[in-house]
């Protein structure tokens, strides 16, 4: 009694501010407070739900790729390809170019096998393996020539990587105990140093594809072994590059900025007019004093105009943004696996969207990748078909089938077809299975040939890369003489050939003049007709002779003769002009890279479209490429590249570095308006730095090798060029469905904070209560995002120009549109809000009191609101200013299906919602109304259709590009910490290891310094460069002759090195143990040469050491 008179006495004092509630409304206050708990829950778990499904499905794409890796093995005499679970210690394991070791193993039989240990050793130089000298295979590294078969001595953890991996967790472990416990730390920093070596060995199997980008990685020692964590970090921020986030999370985040400040500024300005009208009326037009009794309720109505400031705020902040992201993305990456699109990296979904050129392979990407021979130059005579077998001289056809029998890589056969009717199947290199297809078709058989000489019978083999661009093997006669067959670019090996078969079967000279003859006669028609040329020869070394140096490949593959000149065709698959002339309407170039010969290339262009007759496009080969980008120094210069690519069509006789430069060169061009955006098309291992360097990087599934698999960010898993442009369909429409979102979602926030701003300052309360603005606000963007998310794409997203990096993302039009049905909504909003209750004869809800029961006036408002957004989701679905909204409406069921239960949703809210959503049952009549003003945003978008955009120049732009230059500081600070925690541990231990490494390194200096006498007279040992010298300053030498054109895997080519850019480290005595600028690479090989340190000297018991 006596709180009731205090309670009623202070407020006669302290004026009539606040009112009394109702001793009921204390029952029912939780209710309100209840409901926003559940619908936070509701929006926590639908996110938290999506996040699982997403990982879910990201955990079975990993475990589908791990189940398509299959490996090679020989089981019970027969030739089988197992899944890389499946192999056992014990088996005999088939390895060839391009394979990616999945088990540790002893080499039993091997032809010119090198691999790179780089992964393992950091060591970039290929190392060779034979019977007598290092036979040890070790799984996580990469065959980069030759082939052989292995027996399996370690599979799975106890396997080089797996113990590697083991290392790296144990090592994450310690890490912890040592932050727990400083003491432990001193104790074990000699243990952490051997396994830090471990883990930058791991590291660079992870990064060694890093190095195209053509910085090579330096790392400055630190300054004490109690190095403070402020310095470690100053450190790694420099040394880490600075991170380029994805086109659209770039805009997205702009975007976000800009909302958020809006917001920020409206929820301020909100509280100050509320504040200052509560002062003004109380103080100075009510003249009432400042008691300190008063206080506290003062203090109750400043806090409610806060918390009216931060519901604006809320509703300002479109929180259903990121769900919308995500689900789009996911959405988009299962659907793009039906679509033969493997996603491997997300961002490459909605970066193609925006892709402007793809560099494409031609070998099976455009065409089928089924060789056929159909042409042959034999015994002086061009067939345009096969000829009979009668038709050519038994010695020629014996040479024929014997050199392509054993020439071939035995890997590649011809098997029978799978199903009654079909096409033989073709396992292994295609261009070897065309060869052997050619024996079927003259009536002998290439097994018989095996059989007779197994594979463990060739003496040497040198196998075929992308340097030699030419395939030989060496066979051992009874007699004691040697015979090599040998295949290859025709170009390439007629240059080698001194003799020719003639008709009657006998070898006779062959001279320039003839082989030009052939080039204009057989090769160029051949090849203007789009066939591959391939030229089979021999050469014989008599009995008498001392055995050849048959590591010297120059003098062993020359002075040939000449067999026969074959043409294959590959035929250009039946749908990829048709995808090429789309990709030209969507304003992307495609350009074929090829390693075949210009007229070959350019044929195969032309039937697909990439070249048209008459226009004024280039296509080069590799070598004029090189000459035309490179200055007199041999340095590739981006203006020359500038002058070359818009034009460049074709690419013939390309190297992987080619591919690579050309690539780099595209993306750091600045002659276009946009940054240009590159896909890039790859199957083989050297493939790899154009992958990675590209934006997105397509393998092949089929015919690719692991190497460019995970370069890559998607896989095709048909090999086919229509399936990249699905890609670029559900890239666009990724981007499209993201602006629809916005479009919608901005209308909602746009009405829904002016009319909470405008009912603050107005009535004093907000027409739209707590909960509703909840159902609003996060309930229909959830749905909404999932709606408009997944709409599926359709032919007309390929109908337009890429968007490209700059442009906005709410164009024009959507502003247009955000604004138009935002006017539409808050005149029907305010219409309702200040004459309703005329218009429908109802009691008002504006000056009711705050114990009040709902009002239908207030429902009303709630009601139509709610259904114009309703409607207004179907007017989101176009935002290019079509007119027909509801076209292709019913090929989303998602959609439909969310509109309907949204609708039936606000019908149980409204009828049965009562006091906790602040609803009151409304008559059919009033539903009519309701439903008749929420289709008029339907009427009313047709209207804004009508208007032409340019008109309205007024209208701004919003959700720029986020340029690489104007990231803050703080996000490349966020970029950073987004680092794996593995990362990290990796970096801890690089810098220890290269610490000790230069250490090592300043050693070696000293001691050759002082020891430089030594060499003397001597030839000194060439030094070894790392490929990341390699990419930084690339080798190139303009001569008369034909230009050296360095490779990535180019080791063959270091007796002619050329002098770098850079300068080498100063050689020492062991070739092999040189330690090279950037620190990275130290082998600890002894090689016992005759220029090796002698026993007993400083420098010897230095390598000792190491």
């Amino acid at each position: 009694m006596i709180r009731c008179l205090f309670r009623y006495s202070t407020d006669a004092v302290c004026g009539d501010v606040s009112v009394g509630e109702e001793e009921g409304e204390g029952e029912t206050g939780w209710i309100e407070g209840a409901a926003i708990l559940l619908s936070v829950v509701c929006v926590v778990l639908v996110t938290a739900f999506n996040d699982w499904s997403k990982e879910k499905q990201f955990r079975g794409l990993q475990s589908r790729i791990e189940q398509e890796q299959k490996f090679t093995v020989i089981r019970g005499g027969q030739v089988i390809q197992i899944p890389v679970a499946d192999i056992t210690v014990g088996d005999i394991a088939q390895v060839k170019y391009g394979d990616l070791l999945p088990a540790d193993g002893i080499l039993i039989q091997g032809n010119d096998l090198k691999i790179d240990e780089s992964s393992l050793t950091g060591e970039s130089d290929h190392v060779k393996k034979s019977l007598d000298k290092d036979p040890l295979l070790l799984s996580g590294t990469h065959v980069m020539e030759g082939s052989g078969r292995m027996v399996v001595t370690a599979v799975g953890i106890n396997s080089q990587t797996g113990i590697i991996f083991t290392l790296l967790g144990a090592g994450g472990e310690e890490e912890e105990k040592k932050d727990e416990k400083k003491k432990e730390k001193k104790n074990k920093k000699q243990d952490g140093a051997i396994e830090n070596r471990n883990k930058v060995k791991l590291y660079l199997l992870f990064n060694v594809a890093k190095a195209q980008d053509g910085a090579a990685m330096e790392m400055q020692p630190l300054k004490s072994e109690e190095g403070g964590d402020g310095d470690e970090k100053d450190k790694k921020k420099a040394n880490l590059p600075k991170k380029e986030k994805s086109v659209l999370q770039g805009k997205l985040t702009k975007l976000a900025v800009q909302i958020g400040k809006a917001g920020l500024l409206m929820s301020a300005i909100t509280v100050i007019i509320l504040v200052l009208y509560f002062v003004i009326d109380t103080f100075w037009v009510q003249k009432r004093p400042w008691l300190a009794e008063c206080t506290p309720i003062y203090i109750q109505y400043f806090v409610k105009f806060f918390i009216i400031g931060v519901t604006v705020l809320v509703v300002a902040v479109p929180e259903g943004l990121p769900l919308a992201v995500t689900i789009s993305l996911a959405y988009s990456v299962k659907k793009m696996m039906k679509d033969n699109n493997l996603v491997r990296h997300l961002d490459a979904c909605e970066t193609m969207g925006n892709a402007t050129a793809i560099c494409s392979d031609k070998t099976g990407t455009l065409t089928m990748n089924r060789m056929t021979v159909v042409q042959a130059y034999i015994n002086e005579k061009h067939y345009k078909k096969i000829p009979e077998p009668e038709a050519i001289p038994p010695n020629i056809l014996s040479y024929l089938v014997t050199g392509i029998s054993v020439n071939c890589a035995y890997t590649s056969k011809i098997l029978p077809p799978e199903k009654e009717g079909g096409l033989p199947r073709h396992v292994g290199n295609k261009t070897e299975c065309a060869l052997l297809g050619l024996l079927l078709d003259l009536k002998r058989d290439y097994q018989d040939v095996r059989n007779e000489i197994p594979e463990e019978a060739l003496y040497k083999v040198y196998t075929f890369n992308s340097v030699r661009k030419s395939m030989s093997t060496v066979l051992k006669n009874s007699d004691g003489s040697y015979r090599i067959f040998s295949k290859g670019a025709s170009e390439i090996i007629l240059k080698k050939c001194f003799k020719i078969l003639s008709a009657n079967g006998e070898a006779k000279v062959f001279r320039p003049r003839d082989r030009d003859d052939i080039v204009k006669t057989v090769i160029e028609p051949m090849a203007s007709e789009g066939l591959r040329t391939i030229c089979l020869a021999f050469r014989d070394f008599p009995a008498g002779e001392p055995e050849p140096e048959w590591d010297n490949e120059n003098d062993i593959v020359t002075g040939l003769t000449c067999i026969a000149v074959v043409g294959i065709e590959d035929p250009v698959r039946p749908e990829v002009p048709d995808a090429i002339k789309k990709c030209q309407r969507a304003g992307i170039t495609v350009r074929m890279v090829t390693g075949d010969n210009i007229n070959t290339a350019r044929a195969i262009a032309t039937k697909c479209g990439i070249l048209h007759p008459g226009e004024d496009f280039l296509c080069l080969e590799g070598k004029d490429f090189n000459r035309r980008i490179r200055n007199e120094k041999g340095e590739i210069e981006q203006e020359r590249i500038d002058k070359i690519w818009p034009k460049l069509r074709v690419l013939a006789r390309s190297s992987p570095t080619d591919k690579h430069t050309l690539v780099k060169g595209i993306i750091d061009s600045t002659v276009s308006e946009q940054r240009q955006v590159v896909a890039v098309t790859g199957d083989g291992t050297n493939d790899g730095p154009a992958l990675k360097k590209a934006d997105v990087g397509f393998a092949m599934g089929i015919a690719g090798t692991d190497v460019a698999k995970e370069a890559s960010d998607i896989i095709l898993t048909d090999d086919n060029f229509t399936s990249i442009v699905k890609a670029v369909m559900w890239g666009r429409n990724v981007y499209d469905s993201i602006s629809k979102f916005l479009q919608f979602q901005l209308t909602v926030n746009v009405v829904a904070v002016i009319v909470a701003f405008t009912g603050a300052c107005i009535t004093q309360d907000s027409p739209l209560k707590a909960v509703q603005m909840l159902w609003v606000n996060l309930i229909m963007d959830t749905l909404a995002s999932l709606a408009l998310a997944t709409e599926p794409p359709t032919e007309s997203l390929l109908l337009r120009k890429p968007y490209g990096r700059n442009k906005p993302l709410i164009s024009r039009t959507m502003m247009k549109n955000i604004l138009g049905h935002a006017f539409y909504q808050l005149v029907v909003v305010f219409t309702l809000l200040f004459a309703g209750e005329k218009f429908f004869d109802i009691d008002s809800g504006r000056n009711a009191p705050l114990h009040a029961p709902p009002s239908e006036h207030y429902t009303i408002v709630f009601n139509t609101f709610v259904l114009m957004q309703l409607f207004n989701e179907i007017n989101a679905r176009k935002i290019h200013g079509e007119r027909n909204v509801f076209e292709g409406i019913f090929n989303n069921a998602i959609f439909c299906t969310i509109v309907l239960g949204t609708f039936v949703v606000q019908i149980i809210i409204v009828q049965f919602g009562g006091k906790p959503f602040s609803c009151s049952e409304l008559s059919i009549e009033q539903w009519l109304w309701s439903i008749f003003l929420g289709m008029g945003t339907l009427l009313w978008g047709q209207l804004i259709s009508t208007i032409p955009t340019s008109r309205l120049k007024f209208l701004k732009e919003a959700g720029h590009g986020t340029q690489k230059e104007e990231i803050p500081e703080e996000e490349l600070a966020e970029d950073v910490e987004e680092i794996d925690h593995a990362e990290r541990e990796l970096r801890r231990g690089q810098i220890l290891w290269f610490r000790g490494l230069n250490r090592i390194q300043t050693q070696i200096r000293v001691v050759n310094a002082f020891r430089s006498s030594l060499y003397e007279g001597l030839e000194k040992p060439e030094s070894r460069s790392s490929i990341h010298n390699f990419m930084t300053h690339p080798e190139f030498r303009i001569e008369d002759s034909e230009p050296h054109i360095p490779l990535i895997d180019d080791t063959d080519a270091e007796d002619d090195a050329p002098t770098k850019r850079n300068s080498s480290p100063p050689p020492s005595p062991n070739k092999n143990n040189n330690a090279v600028d950037s620190g990275i690479y130290l082998t600890i090989e002894m090689n016992k040469s005759a220029t090796s340190s002698s026993p007993g000297s400083p420098l010897h018991s230095l390598e000792t050491s190491l």
